[in-house]
């Protein structure tokens, strides 16, 4: 192992150096301000640094000063150091890509208390400056040699980004207009507001006026620029905005605080609701951090024990879904406890079906395996170690559950054990159901709008 050693006080002679060399990543910068808590835009925001004096994204200055101190502190005079004073001056910005060479030379010593002073200096990969100044250290007296620790290596995973893609795909659309149901409550009324704000619906109020308007003074919301449309209870408010989507006089539907139950009890009415020759299905689109595409969990909130045809719709549903949200042909694995088909699993059995049944064409846009098990849907690594060769396994999109129960296990399990974000989106009626829940988070409740936009505006060729 690399052994980490100082000069003592008495090894160092004026003109002795040191130096290391960095190149910057925007790593390095997302690491730095979280560490320092500095979100400065002109380090984090690429779009406001561009306006900016640089205009482009900079390195903090006091990255550069870090790498001094990790100078001193490790190489001259090393391990024992004591910082006193540092004064440094920072000449050129440091940018994304910027080659940096540190330096430190020692210009004094002191014997009164083992004080050294060293010059400082950085300058890029074209010999010009860009941090200048002096250090003050107390050198270490005693001689420190020890092995060099291994730091744990940092991945960042910023939450929401695949999200944040999504808003980013429906600009230039237009909004949807839809009924929010029931938004009796401060969070689902915020939901739909931001959502409005965001460009991404023109939300229509429908419930309880005194109620709603309630809701929006605890959240100190403006509603005037909405349309409210009065209902009685949650139930009249489902079936009102049920009879507008077949009217034609809203595009989707958004769940507001009402049990899901009870707006899709309106929805599947045989006479009354917006029912398809598709099965109705639910797919959660969730954001987790270490997944690197689109992960869809389907069904996890509607059908709770699906029969074989149930699935052959259900995988429709998701597949056209993945199209809508730009992936032209989904990777779908269909999730079991086991790899192999046997009558003792039911889920297996379905699986073998759904791929002979894509094979004839009944199920098309999509590349289906299955059965597989969870973990060699998403590792390739793991599908290899058990000699699975699959077009499916570690690049799985679409993931399809047995059943409601294990579907929601797993979306709630990477919620709170992965840092996921989750938005849901009902498909197979004559309009996107937008439903969310009071635990989600503004970026999950305005994903699920964008994902009801794109989704709304391909199915009616309007996608640019």
């Amino acid at each position: 192992m690399e052994q980490i050693e100082n000069r003592t006080f008495d090894e160092i002679r004026v003109g002795d150096t040191a130096s290391l060399v960095r190149t910057l990543s925007y790593h390095d910068i997302e690491s730095f301000a979280i560490m320092s808590g500095d979100v400065n835009p002109m380090h984090v925001d690429a779009t406001f640094a561009k306006s900016d004096h640089f205009h482009h994204v900079v390195a903090h200055g006091m990255w550069g000063g870090a790498l001094i101190s990790t100078l001193l502190g490790t190489q001259l005079p090393g391990p024992g150091t004591i910082y006193l004073d540092q004064s440094l001056r920072f000449v050129k910005p440091v940018s994304v890509g910027d080659t940096i060479t540190v330096t430190v030379r020692v210009a004094e010593k002191s014997s009164e208390k083992h004080k050294v002073v060293l010059d400082c200096r950085a300058t890029n990969q074209s010999g010009e400056e860009v941090i200048v100044g002096t250090a003050e250290v107390v050198a270490p007296t005693e001689k420190i040699s020890r092995p060099r620790i291994l730091l744990p290596e940092i991945d960042l995973h910023r939450k929401g980004r695949r999200y944040e893609r999504l808003i980013e795909m429906t600009k230039g659309l237009e909004p949807i207009r839809t009924a929010v149901v029931h938004p009796v409550d401060a969070p689902s009324l915020l939901g739909a507001i931001e959502a409005a704000r965001a460009g991404l619906i023109l939300p229509v109020l429908v419930g309880p006026k005194l109620k709603i308007l309630a809701a929006a003074a605890l959240a100190a919301l403006d509603l005037a620029p909405y349309e409210i449309v009065a209902a009685d209870h949650s139930a009249a408010a489902a079936a009102v905005a049920v009879a507008m989507a077949r009217a034609g006089k809203v595009e989707a539907l958004m769940k507001g605080a009402l049990h899901t139950e009870e707006l899709m009890h309106a929805v599947t009415d045989h006479d009354l609701g917006l029912r398809t020759a598709r099965r109705i299905s639910h797919v959660y689109a969730i954001d987790a951090p270490a997944y690197p595409r689109a992960l869809l969990v389907t069904d996890a909130a509607i059908n709770i024990y699906p029969t074989l045809t149930d699935k052959r719709d259900i995988i429709q549903n998701a597949i056209e879904l993945a199209h809508a949200l730009g992936i032209p042909q989904p990777r779908v694995a269909i999730l079991s406890a086991v790899e192999i088909v046997t009558e003792t699993i039911r889920s297996t059995l379905d699986a073998a079906a759904l791929c002979k049944m894509a094979d004839r064409g009944q199920i098309t846009g999509g590349i289906l395996d299955g059965p597989l098990a969870f973990d060699n849907a998403v590792s390739a690594e793991a599908a290899k170690t058990k000699g699975i060769v699959s077009p499916v396994a570690g690049r799985a999109d679409i993931f399809v559950v047995p059943d409601l129960e294990a579907g929601n296990m797993l979306a709630k399990q990477l919620e709170y054990l992965a840092a996921a974000e989750i938005a849901g989106i009902v498909l197979g009626a004559r309009v996107p159901i937008i439903l969310t829940s009071r635990a989600d988070k503004t970026l999950a409740r305005l994903g699920s709008c964008a994902i009801a936009l794109l989704l709304a505006r391909h199915k009616a060729g309007t996608m640019p």
